[in-house]
């Protein structure tokens, strides 16, 4: 306790803090005074050794403390892959030769009168149109034509060509098949919505992979 008065003391002369010597001295009256010299004639003096050989440090600060593991954000969730756009197939028509956007690149084959395929060498309306024509039931009408118009009348098997679409393609079919579908669906009738509303939602599922 008194080794760190005579601290005190010192630091408040400004002398050099941690002179290693002290003096205590007490005057006639009692006063005790501290001081880094010996003391004046007629004070009792006493000699205070300070210990210098370790200098004051102020404590380390503590380091803050880490989270522990468990409250680390979790990693973002992976990506959800993209699925590839749906197989699709565009086919042709064997009687009219139009085109149609399919997801069976097989179709089944279907029957079709001979006279649709120009197999008859007469038109649809020289053919089948009265009168005259083979849907003519007295046999009168049909003379001299029998042949070409009964021919034309034969039902033969076709089936529609198809082949598959790549990726980019499949996308930019079903874009056209949209923006038909949603021209259709704001001129319809109430009544005709339905099929038209169904098509719409069917092609945007399919939309989502482009």
């Amino acid at each position: 306790m008194i080794r760190l008065c005579i601290l005190v003391l010192l630091l408040s002369f400004g002398t050099p803090a941690l002179a290693g010597t002290a003096y205590q001295c007490t005057a006639a009256d009692g006063k005790v005074v501290y001081q880094d010299k010996p003391c004046a004639s007629g004070q009792h003096q006493q000699t205070l050794q300070l210990d210098d050989s370790k200098p004051l440090v102020a404590p380390p600060v503590p380091a803050p403390e880490e989270p522990p593991a468990d409250a680390a954000e979790p990693p973002p969730p992976p990506p959800v892959p993209v699925a590839p756009p749906p197989v699709m197939y565009a086919c042709v028509r064997a009687t009219d030769r139009t085109t149609y956007l399919s997801e069976n690149g097989n179709p089944e084959p279907y029957q079709v009168p001979y006279g649709i395929m120009g197999g008859s060498g007469l038109s649809l309306a020289q053919a089948y149109g009265a009168p005259g024509g083979a849907g003519a039931s007295a046999p009168e009408l049909s003379r001299g034509r029998v042949s070409p118009a009964l021919v034309g009348g034969y039902f033969v098997w076709v089936q529609d060509q198809c082949h598959e679409l790549t990726p980019a393609e499949t996308c930019r079919a079903l874009r056209d098949a949209y923006d038909e579908n949603e021209t259709k669906l704001r001129r319809a009738f109430k009544s005709d919505r339905p099929p038209l509303e169904e098509r719409e939602a069917t092609l945007l599922a399919q939309l989502r992979s482009c």
